[in-house]
């Protein structure tokens, strides 16, 4: 699986991207990171979730996921990344700063 990963925006917009190839991880990581795309159903996901909440200087983020022949991208705000997505977000952003 393949997971390209983009936060921008908030108040400095400093941007923060990486992609995630889980063959290059641990299996235990690669295996939390596919666990966390399944539990979200990721590919049955509409192409933009809209914000729940308003807010000025709000993080925007962009995950596209590659797997088994399968490609899709969702853009979704800061508002809606709970639970599930704040994991998956959470775990993105520390490979991401990591360089891995």
């Amino acid at each position: 699986m393949r997971i390209e990963f983009e936060r921008s925006g908030g108040f400095a917009n400093i941007r923060v991207a990486g992609a995630v190839d889980t063959e290059s991880l641990p299996p235990q990581e690669a295996q939390a990171l596919s666990d966390l795309v399944n539990k979200l159903d990721f590919f049955a996901l509409p192409s933009v979730i809209p914000s729940v909440t308003g807010g000025a200087d709000r993080f925007q983020y962009t995950l596209t996921v590659e797997d088994e022949g399968r490609r899709h991208t969702v853009e979704l705000p800061e508002s809606a990344a709970t639970g599930d997505f704040a994991n998956l977000i959470g775990s993105l952003t520390a490979l991401a700063r990591r360089g891995s």
